[in-house]
């Protein structure tokens, strides 16, 4: 009987354990929430993603905005603000990845909560119930009715909507983040940034198909990455947050491989002070996607750039 009842027992703790990591599935994958929003990008296969991701001289620009774009009343890392600009024209979302207590990945720049939310301590102390009662803040520190999104809902959500750059903060292990991008089937609209080419390599390694953010502010830095044995249509290359060098960016479009420039800051600045078409010179110049805290204000510019040459692309809707 007392076996019987240590089993019974046993059983029971299973069984509640079961649902609670099921409920804990559905709830950080759940969508509903989130506003419908046409899509923009026409990725039927992960080889159309290498194809529009390869410079051509027909390379439609793009906007990527940092950490998804932020603004009054519209916080960073979250997905009713990716959902304001998508809606508005193709953009990819750069945005970062970090790790609950409970290993539920977020959504959010900081390691610390109160800057973007009315949280205090670190994100990694913290259960995933706990960071989901908490609230954002937006670009002027105000408390909106928007909670912390977890990666996975974010990837559901963008499949045709955004393009991602994933930014994989410290101490979150690249294999958690590809296996989510593998579980939503999102390896035709994701990115994962790095920062080395150690980096890169050990994420070409773990997903040979995934896409792959560089640093290259040097010709000797693709060359690393060659030598490791990345295949140039895995590779964007992010030049950096000041004007590259023209022999640069040719050496890149021999390579078929896009730029990535970022214009916060300074360059973000100097468009505000010269006027937005500032972002279309950037693009002349060589850069193929603008990284801008000034997501509204590029897209006019590239908007009209793009009409001005009549640049079409069968991936854009």
């Amino acid at each position: 009987m007392k076996y019987k009842k240590t089993f019974h027992l046993l059983g029971i703790l299973i069984t509640a354990l079961f649902f609670q990591s099921c409920f804990l599935e559905n709830k950080t994958g759940a969508t509903d929430q989130f506003p419908k929003v046409s899509p923009n990008f026409n990725f039927q296969t992960v080889e159309d993603f290498y194809q529009f991701l390869t410079y051509s001289d027909e390379s439609y620009p793009l906007i990527s905005a940092h950490r998804g774009g932020f603004m009054k009343d519209y916080p960073e890392n979250c997905i009713h603000t990716f959902a304001k600009l998508a809606s508005k024209m193709p953009i990819i979302i750069e945005c970062d990845v970090r790790m609950s207590k409970d290993s539920v990945l977020v959504l959010m720049h900081d390691e610390t909560l109160q800057r973007t939310s009315t949280g205090k301590g670190k994100v990694k102390d913290k259960t995933y119930d706990e960071l989901s009662n908490l609230f954002l803040k937006d670009s002027e520190g105000q408390e909106t009715r928007y909670r912390i999104p977890t990666l996975e809902q974010a990837l559901l959500w963008g499949k045709g909507i955004v393009i991602y750059t994933l930014d994989v903060k410290q101490h979150v292990p690249y294999d958690l983040v590809i296996n989510l991008i593998k579980k939503t089937k999102s390896e035709s609209n994701s990115i994962i940034i790095t920062y080395s080419a150690n980096q890169a390599a050990l994420v070409n390694r773990l997903a040979p198909d995934l896409m792959i953010s560089a640093s290259i502010k040097k010709v000797d830095d693709l060359n690393r990455l060659n030598n490791l044995g990345i295949p140039d249509n895995r590779l964007v290359a992010f030049v950096g947050t000041t004007e590259a060098d023209s022999t640069l960016y040719s050496t890149l479009r021999q390579h078929g491989i896009k730029s990535i420039l970022g214009t916060i800051g300074n360059l973000d600045r100097s468009a505000e002070r010269a006027g937005y078409q500032r972002y279309a010179e950037f693009v002349e110049k060589g850069a193929d996607i603008l990284s801008t805290d000034r997501p509204f204000e590029a897209m006019k510019a590239l908007t009209f750039y793009i009409d001005k040459r009549n640049i079409r692309s069968p991936f854009i809707l």
